[in-house]
């Protein structure tokens, strides 16, 4: 994964853990616009999610976060 991208990752998740607390869940659309602009990052995103680590729709922030920051 891109460290841009692992770096904007980590980011939204300490935004979201701030604005609601530390067992808010997201998706990894949380990560991008309502507009696919990106559409090579989205899927970057989508397969480290999906088929990478088989991880479900809804994932709590600081487990994302983690995962993150443990380079996975």
């Amino acid at each position: 994964m891109r460290e841009a991208l692992r770096q904007k990752i980590i980011s939204v998740c300490d935004t979201k853990i701030h604005a609601k607390g530390e067992t808010v869940g997201l998706s990894f659309y949380a990560f991008f616009a309502n507009k696919n602009d990106d559409p090579a990052l989205l899927m970057e995103a989508a397969t480290w999610w999906i088929q990478t680590h088989r991880l479900d729709h809804f994932e709590k922030a600081q487990k994302i976060k983690q995962m993150m920051q443990d380079g996975l």
